[in-house]
């Protein structure tokens, strides 16, 4: 049964080189990452693991060398400037096959620190707004320390966490992290129209968060019967959920269900949230697997990128070496999407990034990583347009794909092709 400490005392349980998870996203429990800096000077090398997360990011800080280090399984902001894939490093894999590296022992995890909403009448705690690959470490610690929160939603699910199961528990009464809803600029609105025309009535959509995803959801106000299985959704869904465009009434798998892993987004979608049985947060082991998401008809995952080359390779993870942000869960959906009977996996982009370079290239940069291959792309959309890959030679993808970038970039794209088929054929 779990001992009711304070955040030093928990943390005190926490020794030299354990490994330890941090629950990400919203759910980052920011007092007990605070008690474990402040013992720093009693520490030395501390493995931290984790999703990326919302808050300071001290730990990362040059300054505990030796005695903190980060393995990032998806990068957040905090800590991008921090990367130097030795004491903060990164690990690629597969959203939902993350599970499995805590439950394998192949990455062990000795403690684990998570946010949980205050035990129900029967003992049971919810992991709230994220229970992606929390669930499977709080199975696999030695020692599970919550962060209790009586503003934490409780959600239904997967998520539940008896107080038996807790070792250590921080009673806490903060704010959650919040998101505000993003301006859709002229370039995002009209993606979002160009996306739109791919979503037919019944479509069961995996959307993320951001100016691009509530574009797209800004244009699906007259449709009808949508469904949602995705990794995570924000205000964008909640809008469409409120006005019964999203009823879950057509999905195979949990009908009647708003299905994700985590959420992200602001009080108001928090308010929704808490103990509604319509929304529910699976696993991501389950969320993600393909097979699941396959079991749904016209699934839609839309996704974005950072550059894609004219043979349809996609780079979502990095600009050249440098990570900005994770594998995630991209292949998961644009993979059991197509496998979805009428089924859609797109990327969606804008031609240009801010600094006027071409998102769409002849080569990937040195050091890109290709998150979604070539045989696994279909659609790429940009504010010029739908590129339809699927069942195209390379010469077919390159003239498609010049063909939405943008027109100022389209000549040049030409003869970088042209050189390139010399290359290839010399």
């Amino acid at each position: 049964m779990a001992m009711t400490v304070s955040a030093e005392e928990a943390i005190s349980h926490i020794d030299s080189n354990y490994r330890v998870f941090v629950q990400g996203g919203a759910a980052t429990p920011n007092i007990l990452l605070k008690a474990l800096v402040g013992r720093a000077k009693e520490l030395k090398n501390v493995e931290l693991i984790h999703l990326h997360t919302e808050g300071p990011i001290e730990y990362a800080d040059a300054k505990y060398d030796g005695i903190f280090r980060v393995v990032n399984l998806f990068v957040g902001a905090n800590a991008r400037n921090s990367m130097n894939f030795d004491r903060i490093d990164y690990l690629p894999c597969f959203l939902s096959e993350i599970p499995e590296l805590f439950r394998s022992g192949r990455r062990p995890v000795d403690v684990a620190l998570i946010q949980l909403s205050p035990p129900d009448k029967q003992g049971f705690c919810s992991l709230g707004v994220s229970v992606d690959v929390a669930r499977a470490a709080v199975d696999a610690a030695k020692i599970v320390i919550a962060q209790v929160n009586s503003q934490m939603p409780r959600v239904h699910g997967d998520g539940f966490v008896h107080v038996s199961e807790i070792d250590y528990l921080v009673e806490t009464n903060v704010p959650i992290f919040e998101t505000t809803v993003s301006a859709v600029d002229p370039i995002a609105k009209i993606i979002g129209q160009n996306v739109s025309q791919l979503v037919e009535n019944g479509s069961c959509l995996q959307i993320g968060i951001g100016a691009i995803p509530n574009a797209v959801l800004n244009e699906l106000s007259d449709r009808r019967q949508l469904g949602i299985h995705s990794e995570m959704w924000s205000d964008g869904v909640l809008s469409l959920l409120k006005s019964g465009a999203i009823d879950n009434s057509q999905k195979s798998v949990h009908a009647g269900k708003t299905v994700s892993s985590f959420i992200i987004g602001s009080r108001e979608v928090y308010d929704f949230i808490d103990d509604n049985p319509s929304v529910i947060q699976l696993g991501i082991d389950y969320v993600n697997s393909p097979s699941v998401i396959a079991r749904n008809t016209k699934v839609v995952a839309i996704n974005s990128a950072i550059s894609v080359d004219l043979t349809g390779q996609v780079c979502a993870d990095s600009i050249g070496a440098r990570v900005i942000s994770g594998v995630g869960g991209q292949m998961d959906f644009m993979r059991g999407a197509s496998l979805s009977r009428g089924g859609k996996p797109i990327i969606a982009i804008p031609s240009r990034t801010r600094r006027g370079l071409s998102r769409i290239v002849a080569s990937l940069l040195s050091g890109s990583g290709v998150v979604t291959t070539r045989a696994h792309v279909h659609y790429i959309v940009t504010e010029y347009g739908v590129a339809d890959l699927y069942g195209k030679t390379l010469g077919e993808r390159a003239k498609a794909l010049t063909q939405i970038a943008h027109p100022d970039d389209r000549e040049w794209l030409e003869k970088q092709w042209a050189l390139l088929i010399r290359r290839g054929s010399a």
